[in-house]
């Protein structure tokens, strides 16, 4: 398991349309075989900061997700809302095991 963590820091302004592509984006992630979970959280003492937690099979799935068009789509529309560049931290899962980071079925 591979997780990333995506730090975005959006322009007051931008905060609602921001929130509605990248639920779009999420719902859209979730989907990928190789995507076990894409959370987004938001700040809740600054609605301008959001953390995007994407956990993936391998790495590899990291990969084949930046080439998907949903992908493309948010990250050309995200740029201009944000109020500096997006960082990202990646880690290795040493707990919970694959199967605990499952969606109920509903979701997917």
């Amino acid at each position: 398991m591979f997780l990333v963590n995506v730090h975005v820091r959006v322009k007051p302004e931008a905060v609602e349309d921001f929130k509605r592509i990248v639920i779009e984006n999420a719902r859209n992630s979730v989907m990928e075989a190789g995507i076990v979970r894409f959370d987004i959280i938001q700040q809740t003492d600054d609605p301008t900061r959001f953390i995007l937690v994407e956990v993936y099979r391998s790495e590899e799935a990291t990969i084949k997700h930046k080439q998907t068009e949903h992908y493309a789509r948010w990250r050309d529309q995200a740029v201009g809302m944000m109020a500096e560049p997006r960082t990202s931290v990646r880690y290795n899962c040493l707990f919970p095991e694959e199967t605990q980071w499952e969606y109920p079925q509903p979701m997917r």
